[in-house]
């Protein structure tokens, strides 16, 4: 006697889901049970859970030889999410739940007194369902709020393996469980801090009004105290609040990040790793499950690096294909996994090891080949791809009695930015960007053409060498920026030359 059951459940690589096809075989041979299609060492621990499962759900599998397949077998399957589709497979193939659609996709873990527990990575599961046209997703009730927020798709919260295979039509007698809560999430505290609060440097205030605008990347340089962290941490207040599509991006990869119920955000997130962090922590990966690094998790957001010339080397480098793309791509033995890193990156340095250099009143101590192997660990390249540069200088009592009370507030500078940001998604309208950090070079020596001359200093700097094609767009990006700031039409000399300013650090 044979029988054959079917369900469906999701595989992730990144924030990738793909459909997978569970299959169960059940003859009547020697009891036993296997599980084929390149399950890991998690997955193929579920036969147990699997097994202990169905015997206290009141639905004991048959003393028959079953065999899962899980299609297409050269998709590597990760993690314990598959445990509830593997069950209600073998169910199907009992007979015991006849409902059970290859239009409805399975996810969860499955505990041995039956219960089902949460999983990570639920937002882009349930998306990759709806992708691919299932009907509805049964999954843990600890996931139910995080999924809650992917529409197009019917969910179905269950709390263990009986009510689910009650709901496929399993005749079964519904009992009370206590089902498993998400883990607790601790609120996350994102700095909404108040912009004229910052006294003595209206330069680095102009520099993180432009940055929030233009979405440009940006780096503070400056002695200890001078300011350098209180104006990054005021950039995520001056950004506006994430649309529907940029909001579930952000939970998609919150989601894989285990943020549980509080991946749905529409606020920037901000992230601010330490200086001591590998560069796995920073850009993603991990020896099984890949995981999102800093970088992708701050997408839509700021990804903050302070004291960044104590990064290691190769840890700034590594960004230098999310600056550019937007995108970040971790490639292991089992395949490549990709993350949006589309977020705008802020660094925060000394002048020097000792703090002082370029100080008129506290002489610098560090000998110059110490400067320069201090300066050299941040690279060219690097520092190329980054559009906003400018000196922090210290605050004296005589910048604070100077202060004439022009800084904004936060409130103020944010309508300022959303003004701005307005007129760039009218202008870009149709072209698939929507910021002018995004725009690229042959646009702005198109249809972004400055006014007639206002290019002349970029030109002859090109032509020296002091200045590369990549710095020219950059410088260029910039100065469409702060005309959108001041309500122009096209940057001006003006613009070009302030943009130029902007970029003076190192």
């Amino acid at each position: 006697m044979t029988g054959i059951g079917r369900s469906a459940a999701v595989a992730l690589l990144g924030v990738t889901g793909r459909r997978i096809e569970v299959e169960a075989h059940l003859t009547s041979q020697l009891p036993a049970f296997s599980i084929i299609g390149l399950p890991d060492t998690s997955l193929g621990e579920a036969r147990e859970r699997v097994r202990a499962a169905a015997a206290n759900a009141g639905a004991p599998l048959p003393a028959r030889r079953i065999t899962v397949n899980l299609t297409p077998a050269a998709i590597p399957k990760r993690g314990s999410g598959f445990d509830l589709a593997i069950a209600m497979a073998v169910l199907a193939g009992a007979d015991v739940a006849p409902r059970v659609s290859e239009r409805v996709v399975y996810i969860g873990e499955l505990g041995l007194d039956g219960r089902l527990r949460p999983v990570p990575g639920v937002v882009p599961m349930v998306l990759a369902a709806r992708d691919a046209g299932a009907e509805r997703v049964v999954l843990p009730t600890g996931n139910a709020d995080e999924a809650r927020f992917v529409r197009g798709v019917e969910v179905r919260a269950v709390d263990s393996l009986r009510a689910a295979a009650i709901d496929a039509g399993a005749l079964l007698p519904s009992v009370d469980v206590a089902p498993v809560a998400a883990p607790p999430v601790l609120p996350e505290r994102t700095p909404v801090a108040e912009l004229s609060e910052v006294v003595g440097n209206p330069t680095g205030v102009r520099a993180i009004v432009a940055a929030a605008a233009g979405g440009h990347h940006a780096l503070l340089v400056g002695p200890p105290g001078a300011g350098k962290t209180m104006l990054a941490e005021r950039l995520p207040g001056l950004l506006p609040d994430l649309d529907d599509d940029a909001a579930l991006e952000v939970a998609a990869v919150r989601s894989v990040a285990g943020h549980g119920v509080a991946s749905w955000t529409t606020r920037p997130p901000w992230e601010a790793p330490h200086h001591s962090a590998s560069a796995v922590s920073l850009i993603g990966g991990g020896s099984g499950t890949v995981r999102p690094g800093a970088v992708s998790r701050a997408t839509r957001g700021v990804l903050f690096l302070d004291e960044a010339l104590e990064f290691p080397r190769a840890v700034l480098d590594a960004l230098r294909q999310p600056l550019e793309s937007g995108r970040i791509t971790v490639h292991r033995a089992a395949g490549a996994a990709e993350f949006p890193a589309r977020c705008q990156v802020v660094l925060a340095a000394n002048p020097c090891p000792c703090g002082n250099a370029g100080s008129p009143r506290q002489p610098c101590e560090c000998p110059p080949a110490t400067v320069r192997r201090y300066l050299g660990r941040m690279s060219g390249p690097l520092l190329d791809r980054i559009d906003i540069r400018v000196r922090v200088p210290r605050v004296t009592t005589g910048l604070i009695r100077g202060e004439d009370g022009t800084t904004p507030t936060t409130a103020e500078a944010r309508a300022t930015v959303e003004a701005a940001q307005h007129a760039m998604r009218a202008r870009l309208a149709g072209t698939g960007w929507s910021r002018n950090a995004e725009v690229s070079g042959a646009w702005l020596r198109g249809p972004g053409r400055a006014e007639p001359g206002a290019t002349t200093m970029l030109d002859r700097a090109l032509d020296l060498g002091t200045l590369t094609m990549r710095g020219w767009d950059r410088t260029m990006r910039l100065a469409w920026t702060l005309a959108d700031l001041q309500g122009d039409d096209r940057p001006g000399g003006q613009h070009v030359r302030e943009a130029l300013a902007l970029r003076g650090a190192l």
